[in-house]
């Protein structure tokens, strides 16, 4: 006979998150895992095959992979994330949204991207300085995309680093250093550090103490906007100003 049972929410009854992964990632699972941990939210990942080498051509391959990688996410998801900032502005937003919703049609979708224009929105900030990790024909999409929505990129740098590993080492302390360099060079009301794979969660803090404006990184945005859609109050969480909208 049939061991009797109780049915509960499982994990997460505060919130249930899906994450669509870059094969080459190493950051975005890490930082995401340091803001859930120890809440009632359950965050499940599936990776998608991504190229080594971040370009354009690169990027746009993923679009080809995107429905089947949203397949290997359990259903019942809230909102489900597409984790790259230029792979969802060469893709564009709504085709990643059409793509993901094939395999969970009830579920918000949302990407890096857009998650910064809303963070930006909310910020109050349109007039930005950008700091990346990419070669300028990554770059010049996202400035345009930006752009296209009222926030001007009043400034740009980057790391000009092509393979993905090794955006995964650049040290914080030199995301810091870049980010306090703009903001003395840069006259903006915000900075926004780009990629999911490069980290920051750990200078953020420090990085608005020392400039005196909000800074959000693509991973900060990210996460924050999956919460505001799932109807999570995450005011006061960890870190930076952003969490305080």
């Amino acid at each position: 006979m049939a061991l009797e049972y109780q049915l509960d929410q499982g994990f997460g009854g505060a919130g249930r998150f899906g994450l669509i992964v870059l094969s080459t990632d190493e950051s975005l699972e890490n930082e995401a895992r340091m803001l859930f941990a120890g809440r009632d939210l359950c965050l499940l990942h599936s990776r998608i095959p991504a190229q080594p080498d971040v370009t354009p051509k690169s990027l746009a391959s993923m679009e080809n992979h995107m429905t089947a990688t949203a397949e290997r996410l359990p259903r019942g998801l809230e909102v489900i994330g597409y984790g790259c900032t230029s792979g969802a502005t060469v893709i564009g937003p709504e085709r990643v949204a059409d793509l993901v919703r094939k395999a969970h049609p009830e579920a918000q979708v949302t990407n890096p991207m857009s998650s910064v224009i809303a963070a930006l929105k909310a910020l109050k900030s349109n007039n930005i300085a950008m700091i990346t990790p990419y070669v300028e024909s990554v770059n010049e999409p996202m400035i345009a995309a930006l752009n296209a929505t009222g926030i001007a990129v009043a400034r740009q740098e980057s790391f000009l680093e092509e393979d993905d590993y090794t955006v995964a080492r650049i040290a914080e302390s030199s995301t810091l250093e870049a980010i306090k360099n703009i903001a003395k060079t840069t006259d903006c009301d915000a900075i926004f550090v780009s990629c999911t794979n490069l980290r920051s969660f750990g200078i953020i803090e420090r990085a608005e103490a020392e400039t005196g404006l909000p800074v959000i990184s693509s991973n900060l945005a990210f996460l924050w906007h999956m919460l505001k859609l799932a109807g999570t109050d995450a005011r006061g969480w960890w870190p930076g100003r952003l969490f305080a909208q």
